[in-house]
């Protein structure tokens, strides 16, 4: 069937627009297009491939999955070897490191390093003829691996057809494909969801959605990929340098990481591993050490290789997150919510360079999941400042006598019944206020820094005061006299004295910081704020039912049910009045009316240095109806940027968005 000219020009246009959108999409993070647009475009290009079916190319965007599955993965032997790596696991050893390669390069002057985290994944190799994907194995040996081109296909942060047209005839590209840490936890989600074991960890996740042998089931799982180095490459190398050749992959549509830096000398080299370590917990995915190399290729190229490893490249690796120990117990603890939470009593054990005793095992029905019981070899998982968690257990390793996890019936620390929502993970106790522990804990919130602040009221001087039935409710600590306190364990008469100013100075506070205090369940501090500058009085809110609570921004049924829950309580009633008569009070709000929410829907971020405080500046805009959030993300809609405004001025230019200077918004909210 001859295609008219018309349409064979529109397929290719189709086409270049859509590996367009996929690049900015899944590389810059910064698409140009709604999804509503991309979905019509691929629709119409599958028309015209389904009307033409000569006009169907391997690297079509619409032919990421589509083939039938697998008996087997073929073998593929890498005509550059893909080599391991030495690793270092001390600041010695990377100076030892870098002494070596300064001997054999003869220099005493600082070696430039290109230095980027090591992804936590698999290793992958990409090989591109003429700009086309046309093979994908994975590291296997070094020598030999398994094909894995079709599975690799699904993978959207990966091109089938790369951009421009300046690349090499032949280029083979090496890389990591890894598993986003928010896409791994909704697919274990999901899995308990069905009632399927999940993965263990995300590297275990991105193995296994590679190696099916189904695409079409790897292409449901959340993969994406990062590029670190190459391998063949007709014509001699990319550019002089590691980092310079690793742009050029940039350029023709490859992911690299943003974390990529070029540093000097073995300093830079340590400086920069600090830096990462500090900011691994919150990246978005599992990293196990920092990857440095000599930057230039010609240097690379004197230093030559050992064994099965370059001597011109290092891992320093970071300290282990997951180790192995024994169950001892598991113990219950009540919050201030009445939320029973199971913790794990470990035999200690050294986890990321920190000693473990706990961990938690959030609820019953995980545990059952994991099938964990007393007595176990487990796993212990510890990613930065995280709360360690029992990743899995041992069953070969279980004893003979250990059981099933059973919750208590009734509390341990009050004896009341527990109850468990069918809705609800999360088993409670029933004694509220009567319970010591929720007593214990919502004193301790009440105090807290955020919420009525409180300066002296540790966690133990509230022990103290709960043990001893000096205090029953938060209206209690305002009744508290100096010689009582002065008698407690660690109090004298300047500590008391100290503390019954501070609680004086708190009666002075602010609406929202109050409401925050009474610890009414899910109403955090910003929601806290959104009630209070929206209704303005105590008694407006006290009044409305959970319809009106929901055209407060940020509170859904959930949170209003609660809200009307706890306010419909006599005792919290009580409490409440106790406070307010003890002296408690702050500055009236003035409700805006509808006229003055200019700014309703908007999303604002503020940054950098600026002539008035923060917190000025924020309510000025929530009194507007502006929604104020600390990230800048695609849904924010303006920057308010002060001096040194930095990455956050950085990231919204890149999206797009609009900048405002102080002159700039008191315009906007004069409007």
């Amino acid at each position: 069937m001859t295609i008219p000219v018309a349409e064979l020009n529109r397929a290719a246009e189709l086409r270049e627009q859509i590996n367009l959108h996929n690049y900015r999409y899944y590389v810059l993070d910064d698409p140009q297009v709604p999804d509503s647009e991309y979905d019509r475009l691929m629709r119409e290009l599958q028309t015209l491939e389904s009307k033409y079916p000569t006009l169907i190319t391997p690297e079509s965007p619409t032919q990421r999955v589509g083939a039938q599955p697998l008996e087997g993965f073929g073998e593929v032997h890498h005509r550059v070897p893909m080599l391991s790596l030495d690793n270092a696991f001390s600041d010695q050893e990377m100076i030892e490191f870098d002494r070596r390669v300064r001997d054999r390069l003869g220099t005493e002057g600082l070696v430039h390093y290109m230095a980027e985290p090591k992804l936590d994944g698999l290793a992958i190799s990409l090989r591109y003829e003429k700009g086309v994907l046309v093979q994908a194995a994975t590291r296997g040996d070094g020598s030999q691996g398994e094909d894995v081109t079709q599975n690799v296909r699904t993978i959207a942060s990966v091109p089938l057809l790369l951009m421009g047209n300046d690349w090499p005839d032949l280029l083979e590209v090496r890389g990591e494909i890894y598993m986003p840490l928010a896409g791994f936890n909704q697919l274990n989600m999901l899995a308990q969801a069905n009632g399927d074991k999940g993965f263990a960890n995300p590297r275990n996740a991105a193995a296994g959605s590679l190696r099916q042998l189904d695409s079409r089931i790897t292409a449901q799982r959340p993969l994406a990929m990062y590029c670190y180095g190459f391998g063949e490459i007709a014509g001699g190398p990319l550019a002089e340098t590691q980092s310079d050749s690793i742009q050029r992959l940039a350029n023709w549509g490859l992911r690299i990481s943003p974390e990529m830096r070029v540093v000097e000398g073995v300093e830079g080299c340590l400086d920069y591993y600090r830096q990462i370590g500090e900011r691994r917990a919150a990246l978005d995915y599992d990293i196990d050490g920092v990857v440095f190399k000599v930057d230039s290729l010609k240097q690379q190229q004197s230093l030559g290789f050992v064994s099965r490893a370059p001597r011109w490249a290092i891992a320093q690796k970071f300290p282990a997150q997951e180790e192995m120990t024994r169950l001892l117990a598991i113990d219950i603890q009540v919050g201030r919510t009445g939320a029973l939470t199971p913790v794990a009593r470990l035999e200690p054990v050294s986890v990321a360079g920190v000693t473990v005793t706990n961990a938690t095992l959030h609820n019953e029905d995980e545990i059952k999941r994991k099938d964990i019981r007393v007595g176990d070899t487990v796993i212990i998982r510890r990613a930065g400042d995280v709360i360690p968690q029992v990743v899995r257990s041992i069953p070969t390793q279980r004893p003979l006598d250990a059981e099933p996890f059973q919750m208590p019936d009734h509390c341990p620390e009050c004896d009341s019944d527990v109850i468990r929502d069918e809705s609800e993970a999360v088993a409670r106790c029933s004694g509220g206020l009567f319970c010591p522990a929720q007593r214990r804990e919502a004193i301790k919130h009440f105090a807290a820094r955020r919420a009525m602040d409180i300066e002296g009221l540790g966690d133990k001087l509230v022990d103290q005061l709960v043990t001893q039935d000096l205090i029953r409710t938060p209206a209690d600590l305002y009744q508290l006299e100096l010689t009582v306190l002065e008698k407690l364990e660690r109090m004298g008469m300047k500590s008391a004295e100290n503390l019954l100013k501070a609680l004086e100075k708190s009666k002075q506070t602010t609406f929202g910081r109050f409401l925050f205090a009474l610890g009414i369940r899910e109403v955090g501090e910003t929601t806290a704020n959104s009630l209070a500058n929206y209704y303005g009085s105590l008694d407006a809110i006290m009044q409305a039912d959970a319809e009106a609570l929901q055209q407060v921004p940020d509170v859904g049924p959930i949170v209003a049910e609660h809200v009307v829950t706890f306010f419909r309580q006599p005792h919290n009633l009580e409490v409440i009045q106790a406070l307010l008569d003890s002296g408690i009070s702050w500055a009236p709000i003035d409700v805006p009316d509808a006229a003055s929410q200019t700014l309703s829907g908007k999303t604002f971020v503020i940054t950098g240095t600026l002539s008035v405080p923060r917190e000025e500046i924020k309510q000025r805009l929530v009194m507007r109806g502006a929604k104020v959030t600390g990230s800048v993300s695609k849904k924010t809609d303006y920057l308010v940027a002060g001096e040194e405004a930095g990455s956050k001025r950085t990231k919204a230019e890149g999206l797009g968005i609009t900048i405002l200077d102080e002159t700039q918004l008191d315009a906007l909210l004069d409007e």
